[in-house]
């Protein structure tokens, strides 16, 4: 067993930086050395909603330290990407191109419980017992063990907090923008809201060749900052403005009173949930990006009339396909993460990393180990 350091949630809404112990990977495993974790409003719920012991993460990247011999797709000192979305490869879902939805190892369509996506709980002890994994991963730790579908071999080159965070909110708002919407040259897109996602949602739209991409967000500041990763449009939303119809009709002023041709809620707030409807044309495309998973009312006039709305996961990530066209976008400049990164933490201030978070005080945070 290795001896290391995890961040682990309580179960009972606290969270602390303890020691574990890792063993040797077997078969299919890899065992990674942690360099880089993303800071997720998804984690904050974990330690706060989800009523679960567990290591905390489901951003990371790191260097494999050792491979069973089963495992042919990356080796000792490769630098890696964790996909938390860990494709089958033989179930329903990923013979059909839908790898997102695994059905056998996705930690989301298992409602969170260990399943073949997950290492045994034994390979990871807390305390002499075995423990779970946020999301399969658990990238707020030193160490974990992973299946080796749950890691992508990266070039030496790419920071390790850049890569951090391509798992997760990069690949869910590009991935829903280029596979999900498939957005066209020349069209026009509305973005409800600009936190991390939204931000990334705003840059697969100017990577697809988007000629309007209009974000609305109740924050000035966070308007401002979406001007600097392609927003061509603000618009400052009003609190009291619900379902942003107010908001709705200003994007119809801006796209000849048509509406946008492509609308992402990105907020996570469930009473907008119908909200990215009301901006759209007749024959346009809804996204709802941020994952509600509340019960939403809808007014069937909002889909008047030929509209799409869908609910996509991860943005539909095919890890073979997906993170190389991430990498690619990186290196020629197209998608621009490192300024992204607007602060650094250690384990010690996931504390106040969740602080900053939550008052949108950064665009993302990564914890370095």
């Amino acid at each position: 067993m290795i001896k290391a350091k995890a961040i682990i949630a309580n179960g009972k809404g606290t969270f602390s930086l303890e020691d574990i112990e890792v063993r040797l990977p077997k078969n299919d495993e890899v065992l990674v050395e942690i360099k880089a974790a993303g800071v997720c409003h998804t984690d904050y719920d974990s330690y706060t909603n989800w009523g679960q012991q567990m290591i905390m993460g489901h951003e990371g990247a790191g260097v494999v330290l050792a491979v069973e011999n089963n495992v042919k797709t990356t080796k000792p000192g490769d630098q890696v990407i964790l996909n938390w979305a860990i494709p089958c490869g033989s179930c329903f879902q990923c013979k059909n191109g839908s790898e997102s939805i695994c059905e056998l190892q996705s930690p989301v369509i298992g409602q969170g419980k260990p399943n073949m996506g997950h290492v045994s709980l034994e390979s990871t002890l807390y305390k002499n017992k075995g423990v779970q994994s946020s999301f399969n991963l658990g990238t707020m730790s030193t160490h974990t063990i992973v299946k080796e579908a749950a890691v992508f071999p990266t070039p030496n080159i790419i920071p390790f907090e850049v890569a951090s965070i391509m798992g997760c909110g990069v690949m869910t708002g590009v991935g829903s923008v280029i596979n999900v919407a498939k957005v066209t040259k020349g069209s026009t897109v509305a973005v409800l809201g600009t936190g991390g996602v939204g931000l990334y949602v705003i840059q697969g739209a100017r990577i697809s060749g988007a000629a309007k991409i209009i974000a609305i967000d109740i924050n000035e500041e966070r308007l401002k900052m979406s001007k600097a990763y392609g927003a061509t449009h603000t618009i400052i939303a009003e609190k009291m403005d619900v379902g942003l119809l107010n908001s709705a009709i200003q994007v119809k002023k801006l796209t000849e009173n048509r509406g946008a041709d492509y609308s992402f809620e990105c907020t996570g707030v469930s009473s907008l949930g119908t909200a990215p409807l009301a901006m759209i044309r007749n024959g346009g495309m809804a996204v709802q990006v941020s994952g509600i998973e509340e019960e939403i009312k809808f007014d069937m006039n909002l889909f008047e009339w030929d509209k799409i709305y869908i609910n996509p996961l991860y943005g539909k990530c095919r890890p073979n396909r997906d993170f190389p066209m991430l990498l690619d976008y990186y290196e020629k400049g197209s998608l621009l993460l490192d300024k992204m990164i607007t602060q650094t933490y250690t384990p010690n201030n996931l504390e106040n990393a969740f602080s900053d978070m939550l008052s949108d005080k950064n665009a993302k945070g990564v914890i370095l180990f």
